[in-house]
């Protein structure tokens, strides 16, 4: 029990370590990168504030190469002082090492799936909103200048939102079987309720009436089917940086509605399956790090050399798997998942050949 608490924490401090340096290095990308767009209020500090608040983000995604490296340097770290030799002497087996190693990772992925659930996409938000507002002077922007959405044959553009999330310059086009508009609405704001129904405010409606459109201004109008109070905070946001829940949900809501989901899909289950590859990655980094005879053959230096690229490998590998199973259409769950079977494949048959 001690040997394991004593290889548990040098895990822990392995991913400190690697944290610690992706996160200075990809900070100073960032704030870099912010301070050359810095404009208005948009000062140095309003750019480090916001570096900070999408690092966490970014450093989340990043966790499967994280892992492998730290966990590499953790383990490498014991076997250059020959301390899994003697552990490996002692009689100390190949099964309390995985459970020394696995027992942290369990609550790592779990605080991942925590994370991005609660943590980062919020705090994601935070950044975009406050950058916006010190940039643009106020909270209406919506990325690409708009989010469209349809129904049937009903497709409606939302322009922005204010401070309170309200629907800001929204247009909606009906057409009918032969694809001829028959209405238009054009609204300035609209209220939301929970059972995804808008309210229109100030709007003018015109309608194709024997072949000519008719012109009438509405004070209120209410249209159902549209998106709800939790989920529009995060259009402002990419998919990717969306949580857990809203995402699903707003994959529902594209399914139910007849629209393309496919993106939302793919994207909800590659974040559900990444603590999954997490866990890979440590089974991965047992044999690379923690063979007996590492100490002796190879450096500490050449170890984190092989854990970076195999991380490289395993980022541009996973986009390939991704691109593909949109391409060919593949089982969504299954694309997700398939980085981080192969990888725990490999892993396995290197533990079969592992010296311990």
């Amino acid at each position: 029990m001690i040997l394991q608490r004593y290889i548990s924490l040098n895990l822990l401090k392995g991913w400190l370590l690697a944290l610690v340096v992706l996160g200075a290095v990809f900070g100073l990308i960032n704030f870099t990168a912010e301070l050359d767009s810095a404009e208005r209020d948009y000062n140095a500090l309003a750019a480090a504030r916001y570096t900070l608040y999408i690092l966490p983000n970014q450093l989340v995604e990043l966790a499967p190469v994280i892992v492998l490296l730290g966990s590499i340097v953790a383990l490498s770290s014991l076997g250059r002082g020959n301390e899994l030799t003697v552990m490996s002497t002692s009689g100390f087996g190949r099964g309390p090492l995985l459970a020394a190693l696995l027992v942290p990772t369990l609550v790592l992925m779990l605080g991942l799936w925590a994370a991005m659930e609660y943590v980062t996409p919020q705090l994601q938000q935070a950044a975009e909103e406050e950058r916006k507002r010190l940039r643009h002077g106020d909270s209406t922007f919506l990325p690409g200048g708009g989010v469209w959405s349809s129904d049937g044959r009903r497709y409606i553009r939302l322009g922005g939102l204010s401070r309170d999330n309200e629907p800001l310059r929204i247009s909606l086009f009906e057409f009918d079987e032969t694809d001829r508009l028959v209405r238009y609405l054009r609204a300035e704001s609209a209220l939301v309720s929970e059972d995804r129904r808008w309210l229109f405010r100030r709007l003018r409606e015109k309608r194709l009436v024997d072949g000519e459109f008719q012109s009438r201004p509405w004070k209120e109008l209410e249209i159902a089917n549209l998106w709800s109070p939790a989920e529009l905070p995060t259009l402002r946001l990419a998919g990717s940086n969306m949580n857990l829940s809203v995402l699903y949900n707003y994959t529902q809501y594209l399914q139910s509605t007849g629209q393309p989901a496919e993106r939302s899909q793919h994207r909800f289950w590659q974040k559900l399956m990444m603590p999954m590859t997490v866990f890979a990655m440590v089974l991965l980094a047992t044999p690379l790090g923690a063979s007996v005879s590492a100490g002796r053959d190879r450096s500490l230096g050449l170890n984190i050399g092989i854990g970076a690229v195999l991380g490289i490998v395993f980022y541009l590998g996973a986009q390939i798997i991704f691109a593909l199973g949109q391409l060919l259409q593949w089982n969504i769950p299954l694309v997700a998942a398939l980085p981080a079977i192969i990888i725990a494949l490999c892993a396995l048959l290197m533990l079969r050949r592992m010296r311990w």
